[in-house]
């Protein structure tokens, strides 16, 4: 990182080629969509360019990284919101027309997941999908390593009762 601060073009491209696959784990994970998930990257990547003079040798760089990940997805959510609170999207009309059947399988974990709120979701994601340490996850999203745990303690129990309860 201290490489690509001083305009080193191969330390740069090192560092898309590692960190990307995990990043875009992580977007996939939230939005479950390949197309956006795969924009949200490139805008991290953008914003990661921008920012580059902001990051501090000597500190941890996935922290630093995860933080500028999770403010990407923070926007790019507040600009969708915006948009389908104005509009309804074509492709949705069909499927709003529809009756739902009802579903006998067991619940799939995004579904689940989905009903954690934001700040728990996002904790569980960090610490499961992205393989972060606590004090990493705390760093990125400028909490305790105290708050991180009991939010994903009150995740893991209310998961544990959804599942139990959808079985």
């Amino acid at each position: 990182m201290q490489r690509y601060q001083q305009s080193d073009a191969e330390a740069a491209g090192r560092l898309v080629t590692q960190l990307s696959p995990q990043i875009y784990q992580f977007y996939l994970a939230n939005v479950r969509d390949r197309s956006l998930a795969e924009d949200l990257l490139q805008d991290f990547w953008l914003r990661i360019h921008g920012a580059r003079r902001t990051y501090r040798a000597g500190e941890p760089v996935l922290p630093w990284i995860y933080a500028i990940a999770r403010r990407v997805r923070i926007d790019q959510y507040r600009r969708s919101r915006r948009t389908s609170a104005r509009e309804v999207q074509s492709e949705h009309l069909a499927e709003m027309a529809a009756p739902e059947t009802p579903r006998r399988e067991l619940p799939k974990l995004e579904d689940l997941l989905d009903t954690l709120p934001a700040s728990q979701r996002e904790v569980i994601l960090l610490l499961k999908i992205s393989d972060l340490s606590l004090e990493e996850v705390a760093r990125a999203t400028g909490t305790s390593v105290g708050a991180v745990k009991q939010k994903a303690h009150r995740a893991y129990e209310k998961l544990r009762e959804l599942f139990g309860r959808e079985t």
